[in-house]
């Protein structure tokens, strides 16, 4: 089955402290969107992957891609204002009515081929395919008279990619956007299909401040030691 996968790289780095979008930030001396875009190539080089960036720093991308002889194919698309824009962009940039797609975060650099795999093969049989991992901390939830706990063992983070039959996938991004969307599996929902869940990483971690760097960059060379 043609396999697809839509990598989110839609942010400006506003949150991260850079004054490049994050993606770009080196990570072992290589943009880390380059390193995200290989983790699918490696997996498949058949993979047809599609990357959502803001379309003011395409050319930055295209200069980065030169300088750094990056030549794995891939397309790029418009990001939109949000997750869901950006997504719905690349899905329309899919021809095919029939397929796997997976949906990825740019500033997950980490995910290895194993997740990528059960993703796809959890979507085969299942339709949807969310990784998920245990939350570690307490979490508390605040409402207007102030606070209480929840018991994390009912709790999970959930990660990406998150992978989908792609005729099911279009057709839950045929809706109007709503703030209840925070990632694929929230549109999934919203539409009436239940997702199924996988075991995620805990070393796939999303690079959000620059101590989340710090601690790529550990990952990567301790796994080369």
């Amino acid at each position: 089955m043609e396999k697809f996968a839509i990598i989110v790289a839609g942010g400006t780095g506003a949150r991260f402290g850079s004054t490049i979008p994050k993606q770009f930030v080196p990570l072992c001396k290589e943009p880390m969107l380059m390193r995200t875009i290989r983790a699918f190539h490696a997996y498949d080089p058949a993979v047809t992957i599609i990357v959502a960036l803001p379309t003011e720093y395409v050319t930055m991308w295209d200069d980065l891609c030169k300088a750094h002889s990056f030549t794995i194919p891939h397309t790029i698309v418009e990001g939109g204002a949000n997750r869901f824009d950006s997504v719905s962009h690349a899905l329309d940039a899919i021809h095919a009515d029939k397929g796997l797609v997976a949906v990825h975060d740019g500033a997950r650099p980490l995910v290895t081929r194993e997740l990528i795999s059960n993703g796809y093969e959890t979507a085969l049989r299942c339709g949807t395919a969310i990784p998920t991992i245990p939350v570690t901390d307490s979490i508390r939830q605040l409402d207007r008279t102030g606070s209480h706990t929840l018991n994390r063992d009912s709790l999970a983070a959930v990660q990406t990619p998150q992978v989908f039959d792609l005729a099911l996938l279009k057709d839950a991004y045929n809706t109007e956007f709503s703030p209840l969307f925070t990632d694929d599996a929230s549109v999934v929902e919203y539409r009436g299909t239940q997702v199924t869940l996988y075991k995620g990483d805990v070393n796939n971690l999303k690079v959000t401040h620059p101590i989340d760097l710090k601690t790529a960059e550990w990952l990567i060379e301790s796994a080369h030691e």
